[in-house]
């Protein structure tokens, strides 16, 4: 996301589906274990899956890849900032939960409500 400035779908249009591939390959031959496929159409992710001997695993690159990954700070809602990608799927909102806690704690801190003497030792 950082090198290419942004979400940018990888391999569309035919020439770019094929140098991926091209790509996958070479990445097979070499040694790899598994090709990570990320913002890649989903048919072009099919298509090197079935292709390749080796997993691929998918973020945001369809539902036939081998396994699929998902940055657990989107997942759990923690993102700061920014939109998220579109295969984005926020499945907690931690992010509102440890708001709330901390201004929680902080209320009780400055009220002088914590720690209380169960909290204490004696």
């Amino acid at each position: 996301m950082n090198t290419l400035s942004g979400y940018r779908v990888q391999g569309r249009g035919e020439e770019q589906a094929n140098r991926l591939l091209s790509d996958a390959r070479a990445l097979q031959d070499a040694g790899a274990f598994a090709v990570v496929l990320e913002v890649v159409p989903a048919d072009v992710a099919k298509k090197i899956t079935h292709d390749l001997r080796i997993p691929t695993v998918g973020i945001g690159a369809g539902v036939e890849c081998d396994a699929q990954v998902l940055v657990w700070q989107d997942l759990a809602g923690l993102r700061v900032g920014g939109t998220p990608a579109k295969f984005v799927k926020q499945y907690a909102d931690l992010g509102r939960v440890l708001t709330e806690a901390v201004r929680s704690f902080a209320a009780e801190v400055q009220a002088g409500t914590y720690p209380g003497a169960e909290h204490s030792y004696h």
